[in-house]
């Protein structure tokens, strides 16, 4: 996440520099950094459904290590390094979490499991960064976006901390977890209710998501559909041109009272 600058004028000349190079790094990284994350996100759920290898992980790794690289050059142009780190925990868990991929072969699967959760939440932090450097402002496209990404990240989360082999009434496959999640974001909900400690919190995540969220898409929708209405000609609603009018003719009334009054 880009950290601006404190709008002090008495700053020390060696802080503005340092933060002047630090924005002139952050806007020449911003669409290399902006292209690898959305490809980081979709590595990350392709890993989640089919637990792929080889030249998939060997990218993954890459991608992984430019993002420690480019973290660690902002830190070291940052004038302030604590009030840095506190303002990117999330992605400084995400970045170290994927360093603990040998725990599987220690057999540190609840560990291993508990780290996947920190990853999924994430990278979901990093695709929202990413969408909202996208977006010229944070409009009901912004939000169907993250909802799209929360979803489809969710849905391989789900797929891999409660599948059917190993949970009962467990996911069958991608499919069957992106309907489930979907369901849940929507708040609809399912008769299935995740076992897994892994599970429950990513469900409860997505369903925080999924109650602040929802209202807004909806009001967004009922917006849309009342203006469509109040477009039409023969509609009981009234629409822009009808106030705007109305609002000219309480002008000209106005005008008119001036003028009696002079008189």
């Amino acid at each position: 996440m880009k950290e601006a600058p404190d709008p002090q004028t008495d700053a020390p000349e060696e802080e503005r520099e340092r933060w002047e190079v630090l924005t002139q790094l952050e806007d020449w990284l911003e669409r290399p950094m902006l292209v690898l994350s959305f490809i980081w996100l979709s590595l990350v759920i392709v890993e989640l459904v089919w637990t792929t290898s080889g030249v998939f992980e060997l990218l993954g790794t890459i991608i992984w290590i430019i993002f420690i690289i480019e973290f660690l050059l902002r830190f070291a142009l940052a004038p302030r390094k604590i009030k840095f780190l506190r303002r990117n925990p999330i992605t400084i868990i995400a970045l170290i979490a994927p360093a603990f991929r040998f725990l599987r072969a220690l057999r540190l699967l609840r560990l291993s499991r508990g780290l996947r959760l920190v990853r999924i939440v994430g990278t979901a932090n990093r695709g929202f960064i990413a969408l909202q450097k996208s977006f010229d402002r944070r409009g009901l496209g912004y939000v169907l976006a993250t909802t799209a990404v929360v979803i489809l990240l969710g849905a391989g989360g789900m797929l891999a901390f409660e599948p059917a082999r190993d949970v009962s009434g467990g996911f069958s496959g991608y499919a069957d977890a992106l309907w489930w999640t979907a369901m849940l974001v929507t708040t609809t909900g399912s008769d299935f209710w995740p076992l897994t400690p892994e599970g429950r919190v990513l469900a409860l995540l997505l369903s925080i998501y999924g109650l602040a969220i929802f209202g807004y898409i909806a009001a967004s929708l009922a917006t849309f559909f009342i203006g469509q209405e109040a477009a039409a000609p023969d509609s009981d609603v009234a629409g822009s041109r009808e106030i705007s009018a109305l609002r000219e003719e309480i002008a000209a009334l106005r005008e008119e009272l001036r003028r009696s009054a002079l008189s």
